[in-house]
């Protein structure tokens, strides 16, 4: 019970602080969207300038301040106000002979108090005095004090109730406001400590996380302290909301004065309800709400803001769909807002007319759209690959991933039909048509290499081709991608060269052309030429088979199942499938058992004795002359206990080798010191680079 309450209390804490820091965004957006007459001299235009400036930065300050110093500045804020609004009440009650009439005036028609006389100044009194005790309380002021602030608040209320002469009252109401405005000056002076002490402390917090963490950690740890995303988000949907209440508000207004309701004066109200929710009216109040949602830097970012928050739970429905648990997919939530920040800044979104812009926002969030795709496809395909190799049998555990990935490939299509059928052909509707066949091509490549996973999963034989036709698949995918890439390109710089041309859109076409275009072409020909040397290797070693792959009786280190017809023999005396062997390959040029380096040697190895796995003999198949090797030595005369540490060269007689020959327990047993890996027969580290012979290029 009390961690439940301790969990709220932090919640409603974080609330309170997301909701004290969404004022400051507004006044900063206010600040840079105000416009000033440029005409009025230079003199003016710098002050203007200048009161901007320290503007922007005062609540910039504000809005990076430490939760507690946050609480802080707002109950100062919040007494200041209360203080204010005492004295206001004051002077425009004194201002006015009759004050009742005057209220009634000034009230927008609301009438809150009552109509007669001591009623109406009980009210007021009572309103001035929890004013003035909320003052006392804010700034935690001495009862001695207290009592003198709030008899300073009421005197003015006293003066009108005793019928003193205007001009009395108003001077009174003058001295008391002065009074109130000198106490808390005062108050706000004693104070000033407490602002030097916070804001060093500030900084000296700031320069020692610079200089131990650095800069980008810097900048992570504020973002995520004054929880920026939140305040963003609530600062957008509050300023949209704000303004769909105001556009509803002027919608009503005018079709109420405009009397062009059907049916008379008497259905009017109702008329203009259902005028108010037709679909036209709903268009132009939706695309207004859109148009100025994104009219500024900050409004952009809000909407990037909103846009990762829906980004994110769509994100986490559709791994729970599929049934995916990898953290990396998670970040799609990061991925969508960044990338429609990136467009609207690369297509100067906020700085364009309101018609224009809508038309530029709705172009945005179709590339958008198909780059939400192309994640969702890097999401499902590892599951289907993981469900094809695992031969996973159950119906319900491959239809959600089918059913995304066809879904996948219909949505492309529909959506570029759609455009194709609305827009005429330009650089725009060619890029978005382009992100859609590319995606349907993966689609393709990834059913495809799960269909032949499945059938080699409900095949009962070792299918050998497997791996060839994996690879041919997706190099195919690949290259078309690669295409694809040169292609978007180019399309690329002739939209900056002829159409919109800007710095960021330089930029990101060259981060396009390193990693889509450069490092796809090289990550494509490394897997080609490591398969091609691989393959030579393979064939450059000896094939085992009939009695002498009889006479070892052992299984495939690798895949550890038997040999059917026939086995590889290294030059180590180790032997492998074909298959297995070629994909170790892949991976590192070293045996998997000995972690020798596997080459080539003369056309007489192939007639040399070899051993089993497990440090067995087999005599050559043809009885050609070819002695096993003396008791303790290896195939090329090297004592056996020079390759083994700590002297591991006890020996057993293998079942069907030559008598006499004494040999080494299982090498899969042999325990090796990590400074001994590279030292072996001149062997080299195992290689650090891991290259993964389904993928054989980088996703865009």
């Amino acid at each position: 019970m009390a961690s439940t309450q301790a969990r709220l209390g932090q919640q409603a804490l974080a609330l309170l602080d997301v909701a004290l820091r969404v004022p400051c965004i507004f006044i900063i957006d206010a600040i840079f969207n105000s416009y000033y007459d440029q005409g009025s001299g230079w003199v003016g235009a710098t002050g203007r300038v200048l009161v901007r400036v320290i503007g922007v930065l005062i609540f910039t300050v504000v809005l990076l301040l430490s939760q507690k110093a946050l609480f802080k500045f707002y109950t100062l804020f919040l007494a200041v106000l209360l203080g204010l609004a005492a004295v206001l009440i004051n002077y425009y009650a004194t201002s006015h002979i009759d004050f009742y009439s005057a209220y009634y005036k000034a009230a927008l028609g609301f009438r809150l108090l009552p109509r007669n006389g001591a009623s109406l100044w009980l009210g007021m009194a009572a309103v001035q005095m929890i004013f003035g005790i909320g003052y006392v309380f804010l700034l935690n002021l001495q009862s001695v004090f207290a009592a003198l602030v709030v008899l300073d608040i009421m005197i003015p209320l006293w003066g009108m109730m005793i019928e003193l002469p205007a001009d009395v009252r108003h001077m009174i109401a003058v001295v008391s406001g002065l009074a109130l405005a000198l106490n808390t000056a005062v108050c706000l002076a004693m104070r000033l400590k407490w602002f030097y002490y916070s804001c060093r402390y500030v900084y000296l917090l700031v320069r020692h996380m610079y200089r131990i963490y650095g800069l980008q950690l810097l900048l992570e740890d504020t973002w995520k302290r004054i929880r920026f995303p939140d305040v963003l988000r609530v600062f957008w949907l509050t300023r949209v909301t704000a303004q769909a209440l105001i556009l509803v508000y002027v919608v009503r207004a005018v079709r109420r004065e405009s009397g062009d309701a059907a049916g008379g004066a008497a259905d009017g109200s109702s008329d203009a309800q259902g005028y108010l929710f037709s679909w036209d009216v709903f268009w132009d109040l939706t695309s207004n709400l859109i148009i100025s949602g994104c009219d500024s830097t900050l409004t952009v970012l809000g909407m990037s803001a909103v846009i990762s928050s829906m980004a994110h739970y769509l994100g986490l429905s559709i791994l729970a769909f599929i049934g995916s648990t990898e953290e990396e997919d998670k970040r799609l939530g990061f991925v969508a807002p960044v990338l429609f920040f990136i467009l609207a800044l690369q297509t100067g979104l906020s700085s364009l007319d309101p018609e224009e812009r809508l038309v530029r926002l709705s172009r945005n969030m179709c590339l958008l759209l198909t780059a939400i795709l192309h994640f969702i496809h890097g999401m499902a395909d590892p599951v289907l690959m993981s469900l094809s190799a695992s031969h996973v049998s159950s119906f319900r555990r491959h239809f959600p991933v089918l059913l995304v990935s066809v879904a996948l490939f219909v949505l492309p299509v529909v959506l570029s039909f759609a455009l194709w059928h609305h827009y005429a052909l330009n650089t725009w509707l060619f890029a978005v048509t382009a992100f859609c066949v590319e995606l349907c091509l993966k689609v393709v490549v990834s059913l495809t290499v799960y269909g032949l996973f499945m059938v080699d999963g409900f095949s009962n034989i070792l299918w050998e081709k497997l791996d060839d036709y994996v690879y041919y698949v997706r190099s195919t995918g690949n290259i078309i991608e690669f295409l694809f890439g040169v292609i978007m390109f180019g399309n690329g710089a002739y939209t900056m060269m002829f159409e919109l041309g800007s710095k960021i859109r330089a930029c990101m076409m060259c981060l396009h052309a390193y990693f889509n275009i450069y490092l796809q072409a090289k990550n494509g020909w490394k897997t080609f030429i490591n398969r091609r040397t691989a393959v030579k290797k393979i064939n450059s070693l000896p094939e085992v088979r009939g009695d002498q792959l009889r006479n070892i009786e052992d299984v495939c280190a690798i895949c550890y199942q038997e040999f059917a017809s026939s086995a590889r023999l290294t030059p180590c005396h180790h032997y492998f499938h074909a298959l297995c062997l070629r994909k170790w390959l892949y991976i590192q040029d070293t045996c998997p058992m000995c972690h020798q380096r596997v080459y080539v040697e003369d056309e007489g190895r192939d007639r040399a004795a070899f051993s089993n796995n497990n440090g067995g003999y087999a005599a050559p198949q043809d009885g050609a002359a070819a002695d096993p090797p003396a008791q303790g030595e290896n195939q090329h005369g090297q004592p056996v206990a020079e390759l083994l540490p700590n002297g591991a060269a006890g020996g057993t007689h293998a079942a069907g080798g030559p008598p006499g020959l004494e040999l080494v327990e299982d090498n899969d047993s042999i325990e090796y010191d990590e400074d001994e890996w590279g030292t072996q027969n001149g062997s080299t580290p195992v290689e650090e680079e891991y290259i993964n012979d389904d993928t054989d290029s980088t996703e865009d």
